[in-house]
């Protein structure tokens, strides 16, 4: 087992750390995230719904793949709703907060 040799931080690579933890990029990051774990809710959802349907129509598809599939998408469900719930406490938090 080969251990790499730590290497120091370039000033320049500091610096985007420090603008990437402003508000504004902050904000930006959980947005982006949040917007990316509802795509692969859509996609997941429709990828179940598309198995299910052949699997309801009498076509030649494996149950286990319908039942991983609708797992994933269960998976999926539960993890987005568990971001949504993490953002509104989030925001009452704030919102509680004195200016």
């Amino acid at each position: 087992m080969e251990i790499n040799r730590l290497t120091p931080t370039p000033v320049s690579n500091i610096n985007k750390l420090q603008q990437a933890q402003t508000p504004v990029n902050a904000a930006k990051q959980v947005t982006q995230s949040f917007a990316d774990t509802l795509e692969s809710l859509s996609s997941s959802q429709q990828n179940s719904d598309v198995l299910m349907q052949k699997l309801a129509s009498g076509e030649n598809v494996d149950l286990h793949n319908v039942m991983i599939a609708a797992e994933e998408n269960d998976v999926n469900f539960r993890v987005a709703i568990g971001i949504r719930d993490r953002l509104i406490d989030a925001y009452r938090e704030v919102m509680r907060m004195a200016v």
